[in-house]
């Protein structure tokens, strides 16, 4: 591909002019945008790729976010410096390293982005733009579903896709709270990583016979399952569970979970309960006026602290395409995040 020169005033971008596969994702030469009245921008350092972002992508609409209008430039989160400001803008942001989540609005796979300031978040001393990219949306993400676990002494963490962005650092969480964590990932390199991860037992869970060696090392059972896999997988990990134990849904990679009225008649008379946690429900846990802020402060907290890692795939930002079809054939290990 032939890229036009660079001037003063442009930028390079990853755009996408026609939903379809990841080749449709086009690195070109485009002007810089400019931010209005209450926004910054942001010379960007990093930018975080997400699941839905494939989505969007094919042209796939789904909740949470909307279709774009095409073109469009992808990614809704960023970190990186202040370098302008729009009118109005509290003149204190300019110079700061800051990082953000943009919302529904794209814009991220980009050199410079724009954002409203009222989004920002400083980036605590010592974390790097990818790390924060990586807690501004992985990891609200994961402590608004740990909103929903009791962990610590004597808990059984069962942690499908275990190698994953969100359950490395469940991993992590649920190891400092004193729980017991059973890792499941897919192959031996991931299975490998969770095992360095600090999990208590890490197994593949394409290999046969991985649920045996659960329950000969927990005949007891799991007392909660984080689930982001669903399918046969989910299936399986429901029958590691002990009674009264917890079943957090908040994703299906593997496929809808299938469960007969005989088995939830069964889970029922157990005490299992299974919740989905993403969405209104996680919001309305987190409380506060604006939750899914409340929920990004914490995270960068917990990042800054060095309670909670992220497992991070860098890319260069030229390599958009790459990065969207490792993701969507599993490829990646952690969050994966473009670097201009």
């Amino acid at each position: 591909m032939t890229i036009t020169p660079v001037g003063p005033a442009d930028m390079r971008a990853v755009l996408l002019h026609a939903f379809g596969p990841a080749e449709n994702l086009s690195y070109e030469s485009v002007a810089r945008p400019v931010p209005a009245p209450g926004q910054v921008r942001i010379a960007v350092a990093a930018a975080g790729v997400h699941l839905l972002d494939t989505s969007l992508r094919r042209g796939v609409q789904g909740p949470p976010a909307p279709l774009p209008e095409l073109p469009t430039v992808p990614g809704r989160e960023v970190a990186g410096t202040v370098d302008a400001l729009g009118p109005g803008t509290d003149p204190a942001w300019l110079g700061r390293a800051v990082v953000v989540h943009l919302g529904f609005a794209p814009g991220g796979y980009a050199e410079y982005a724009v954002a409203d300031a009222d989004r920002l978040h400083a980036v605590p001393p010592g974390l790097d733009p990818a790390t924060a990219v990586a807690m501004i949306g992985t990891g609200r993400t994961t402590l608004g579903i740990l909103q929903f676990a009791e962990l610590g002494p004597g808990s059984v963490a069962l942690i499908p896709a275990a190698a994953g962005g969100i359950g490395t650092l469940l991993v992590q969480y649920a190891k400092a709270a004193g729980a017991t964590v059973v890792a499941l990932a897919g192959g031996p390199a991931k299975t490998a990583r969770a095992a360095a991860n600090g999990a208590d037992l890490a197994l593949d869970y394409t290999a046969p016979g991985w649920a045996g060696t659960v329950r000969a090392h927990h005949p007891a059972g799991a007392t909660v399952l984080f689930d982001s896999v669903g399918g046969a997988v989910a299936r399986t990990a429901l029958g590691l569970l002990r009674d009264g134990a917890d079943h957090l849904v908040f994703g299906w990679s593997g496929g809808p979970l299938v469960l007969t009225d005989a088995d939830r008649a069964g889970l029922d008379a157990r005490g299992i309960t299974t919740r989905g946690v993403l969405g209104p429900a996680m919001l309305q846990r987190a409380g506060g006026d604006n939750p899914l802020r409340l929920l990004e402060t914490r995270a960068l907290a917990e990042a800054a602290t060095g309670r909670l890692r992220p497992a991070l795939q860098r890319y260069p930002l030229a390599e958009a395409a790459a990065a969207h079809r490792d993701l969507e054939s599993r490829a990646t290990t952690g969050r994966v995040v473009l670097e201009p």
